[in-house]
């Protein structure tokens, strides 16, 4: 019996990583766009200036690209192997979100996208575009589209299968796909992603504000933490899985599907505040080499572990903070005030 292309293409996508691969039509989220602009005009995105410069783009694949008929959407496990927030006790230490203690997620996300695009070209003569969340793409709806799972109380992607733990990349093409039933929502009355929310950043079920996010804040946000969230950071320095660690659907992520990709390296796992603080800008770049981390840059870590360091209290971190007092960057020299003011003589 002949397979269809969409079991080739599922057979395929297995073979270059990918856990989870569904199919929808390029116009199969019309709500989606509908919702971004809401929260842009509210001012939820913060400082991403790229979400609003883009919006049209974003807010539709044929806004992207007129040509697109199809979407094959595509996940590729990250599920950790130990419990998320087993650090939060440990303070003088900083905590790095799951996602980002291996491997850069862009470049194997993307390497399996163009892979299993060239063979799609090929097989089909079909035209086609890859995309990781460095486009101007709205993964999460069309891959609730495409039936791979739902957006969850926290906004982000979840499986029955692989819980919150999945990178989604997305292939738009000419092909008329057959589509998949969309996702159905299987959170019912839970509202733990919510409860754990270090800061009140999901401020309704599917709404979140940016601008409280700790992830936004440590990662995407320049200048000075805001004072009302240093405290509730804690030894946050890249990141929060707070929200994705406490989905029930989460028992069901196997770690062994997890790309080795991703695989924690030990000196990220659970790095030391005093190290840490002790990197200069080339320190900086030669730990993180091949990590996501380095895109923020030297001065925002710096920023966040001082923030951390603040909330550990101790003194003997005194002497790691008080370097960045006198800092030409007034963020750094602020934060080092802040944190001293905090730490235990």
């Amino acid at each position: 019996m002949t397979m269809s292309i969409e079991q080739r293409i599922r057979e395929k996508a297995a073979e270059h990583g990918f856990v989870a691969c569904g199919f929808a039509a390029a116009d199969a989220a019309p709500e989606a766009g509908a919702g971004l602009r809401e929260w842009l005009a509210d001012g939820r995105h913060g400082g991403m200036g790229w979400m609003e410069a883009r919006a049209d783009e974003r807010a539709s694949p044929n806004g992207l690209w007129p040509g697109a008929r199809s979407v094959i959407a595509l996940g590729m496990s990250y599920a950790p192997a130990t419990d998320p927030l087993a650090l939060a006790g440990a303070s003088e230490r900083g905590r790095i979100s799951v996602y980002a203690q291996g491997g850069d997620y862009h470049k194997a996300v993307k390497k399996g996208l163009k892979a299993l695009g060239r063979w799609l070209a090929d097989e089909t003569g079909c035209e086609l575009k890859v995309f990781v969340d460095t486009a101007p793409v709205m993964e999460k709806p069309l891959a609730a589209a495409a039936g791979i799972g739902w957006q969850g109380k926290h906004t982000n992607l979840l499986s029955r299968e692989h819980g919150n733990w999945l990178f989604l990349g997305i292939v738009m093409t000419s092909l008329e796909l057959v589509p998949d039933p969309p996702g159905q929502d299987h959170c019912g009355s839970c509202t733990r992603c919510i409860d754990a929310c270090p800061t009140g950043a999901i401020t309704a079920p599917h709404r979140i504000d940016a601008r409280r996010c700790i992830s936004y804040l440590t990662i995407e946000h320049h200048g000075p933490i805001p004072t009302e969230f240093r405290e509730a950071m804690g030894n946050r320095i890249y990141g929060c899985d707070d929200c994705l660690a406490v989905c029930p659907w989460n028992r069901f992520a196997e770690a062994g599907q997890a790309n080795r990709a991703f695989l924690p390296r030990a000196e990220l796992a659970a790095p030391a505040l005093a190290d840490l603080l002790a990197l200069d800008e080339a320190g900086f770049r030669e730990m993180f080499a091949g990590s996501p981390i380095k895109r923020i840059g030297w001065a925002r870590m710096m920023r966040n572990c001082l923030i951390a360091a603040g909330n550990n209290g101790e003194a003997g971190l005194r002497e790691s903070v008080e370097r960045f007092v006198e800092s030409d960057d007034p963020v750094l020299a602020e934060a080092a005030g802040w944190a001293l003011t905090r730490l235990i003589r």
